[in-house]
């Protein structure tokens, strides 16, 4: 099992895809390039960003958590515009609001959780100069 799939994030980022592919599928033809896609994609991204940046060392990771949270971003006005153009109802919405947000707060931690451990790295480097 590689490091990123213990990461609750990533289930969360992963069922988000699932709801998105869930949501789309109901949605006209004429969007399936436009917002389908662009729904689709962005979703994606906060798994494949999360994915990728475990690989990386912590300054990368932070960056590749950036790219997720900004994709989180992208999904909340996919959703705004969707509903605006009645694609999804209210509770859909809601629910979907609710999933992205959750998924945000918990990059925001473990960005926060990252910098504390580089912080405390530094500092014991310090103290051994």
């Amino acid at each position: 099992m590689f490091r990123f799939e213990e990461l609750i994030v990533y289930q969360d980022a992963l069922d988000l895809i699932d709801s998105v592919y869930n949501y789309t599928r109901k949605w006209p033809r004429e969007e399936l390039f436009g917002l389908t896609d662009q729904f689709k994609r962005a979703s994606v991204s906060i798994a494949l960003n999360i994915a990728e940046g475990t690989s990386r060392g912590t300054k990368e990771f932070l960056h590749f958590l950036d790219l997720a949270r900004g994709s989180c971003y992208e999904c909340v006005a996919v959703i705004t515009i969707a509903k605006r153009r009645q694609l999804i109802d209210e509770k859909e919405f809601l629910e979907c609001s609710e999933q992205i947000e959750k998924i945000a707060r918990k990059i925001s931690a473990l960005k926060k959780s990252l910098r504390s451990t580089m912080n405390d790295e530094r500092s014991t480097i310090n103290h051994k100069l």
